[in-house]
């Protein structure tokens, strides 16, 4: 039996309008549509048309301070993905949730809604919330430490997983015969008291059909790295050259296979947003188009966000002065800081030159060429040990998007890199991931445990 070839694995992210900052005000945007369910659902049609693994919400639990100058908004996930599930049958729906500013209990009700509503097709990116100003939004003085945070998360994902699994596979029984409708003995309450959490269980939704939602992480410091490494099957990250994507890649994949973890089952999907033009001059002018309509206000407030730096609209042209970044406590342990500190100690840019790198993806991959020129970049990343895939990060919405599907996509299957159909229907058969049989359960020599499809 021949074993099938590795296949890229590509999400589409979607950002209000688009990830440049200025999308919004470029002339192929409709930002009257940014709150008009039909635009997102347009958007996840096009992408399962495409044969995308998923769709994938960012989402945060307070208003950026920047939403001024740019759509950044946010919308609650799961509302908005239920209206996705409803408008598609096959593409994964991933949402952001908090560990530090949700309960599990809710948290655990809302995934296996959305995963029973969606047949299958559930992913939970996974985050610790890195925006100080939530806290008073939930009743706190102050955002809790970045230690503290992960600490939270480790408890808060091992009850989540034991509230999806406090039903078994076998518990919903629904024997119209014998009026038998669950297995109690198959329901199991979890009884949980640690440092943070205390929770009885069981869940309240019988097991969904993934068993457990996917499990997505987003975070690339140290702590990140070892949260992924334990409980990941998909990562997104950010990085700007192959070198770093490399080392990134190989360190998830040595600590996951360390913990006893098959590294095939830790997905990598850095971040990419391209500009597409015929020409590699278009697209590059297109780059250019969209940095012209950036605000500079906006564009300093973000570095002050980002690097502690308070400078004026006067020194855009200057050397950014490094030496005046504070690279110790809280702010220095992201990984979004250190992505943008190696362009600073790398490329040593101008102030404005800084904040154009910075416009199109906030410190993730911005690329322009074309759409051959975009495909030899996706496949010498994925060919060499920097990725399993992509998170799709179009500049603008919906033309950036559609020049993806419509130019790079052939290009990507006609090389053997992407699939042409989908052989599964649920989020874990797209990323080639086992389903998890419940950790209250044995196997039974009757039922298999569930193989993984084949990416």
């Amino acid at each position: 039996m021949t074993t099938p070839a590795r296949q890229l694995h590509l999400n589409l992210f979607i950002y209000p309008g688009g990830h440049h900052e200025a999308a919004w005000r470029y002339h192929g945007s409709d930002p009257a549509r940014l709150l008009d369910i039909g635009y997102y659902q347009d958007l996840a049609r096009r992408a399962e048309a495409a044969t995308f693994d998923g769709v994938f919400l960012a989402d945060g639990p307070s208003l950026p301070d920047n939403v001024r100058y740019a759509s950044r908004f946010r919308l609650e996930p799961f509302t908005w993905l239920s209206a996705l599930a409803a408008a598609t049958s096959r593409i994964g729906l991933i949402a952001t949730a908090s560990t530090t500013y949700l309960e599990p209990y809710n948290l655990a009700r809302l995934f296996a809604s959305l995963d029973h509503l969606s047949k299958g097709r559930a992913g939970w990116n996974i985050v610790t919330t890195g925006a100080p100003q939530a806290a008073r939004n939930f009743g706190l003085e102050e955002h809790p430490p970045h230690a503290e945070r992960y600490a939270r998360a480790h408890e808060f994902l091992d009850v989540v997983t034991r509230l999806w699994d406090s039903w078994e596979d076998e518990a919903l029984v629904a024997d119209q015969a014998s009026g038998v409708f669950a297995d109690t003995d198959r329901i199991h309450p979890i009884d949980h008291e640690g440092p943070y959490l205390r929770v009885r269980g069981p869940l309240n939704t019988p097991r969904t059909p993934q068993g457990r939602p996917v499990y997505v992480q987003a975070g690339s410091s140290d702590d990140g790295r070892a949260f992924a490494a334990r409980h990941a099957e998909a990562v997104f990250t950010a990085h700007q050259t192959l070198a770093s994507a490399q080392e990134f890649y190989a360190d998830l994949k040595r600590r996951a296979a360390a913990l006893g973890r098959d590294p095939d089952g830790l997905l990598i999907l850095p971040g990419i947003s391209p500009f597409i033009g015929s020409t590699e001059a278009e697209a590059r002018a297109l780059h250019d188009e969209f940095n012209e309509l950036t605000q500079p206000a906006y564009s300093l407030d973000l570095l002050e966000r980002m690097l502690g730096l308070r400078l004026t609209a006067d020194r855009l042209d200057e050397r950014l002065p490094r030496e005046l970044i504070d690279t110790g406590g809280e702010r220095g342990a992201g990984s979004r800081f250190q992505v943008i500190l190696d362009i600073i100690d790398r490329e040593r840019p101008t102030v404005r030159q800084l904040l154009h790198r910075l416009a199109g993806a906030r410190g993730h991959q911005v690329v322009w060429g074309t759409p051959e020129q975009i495909a030899d970049r996706v496949q010498e990343w994925f060919e060499n040990g920097a990725a399993d895939g992509f998170n799709i990060m179009p500049p603008w919405l919906t033309g950036g998007f559609d020049v993806f599907a419509d130019e790079v996509v052939p290009i990507l299957r006609r090389r053997g890199l992407f699939r042409t159909a989908y052989t599964g229907t649920t989020l874990r058969e797209h990323y080639g991931l086992p389903r998890p049989r419940s950790s209250f359960s044995t196997p039974s020599p009757q039922r298999p445990e569930p193989a993984a499809t084949a990416r």
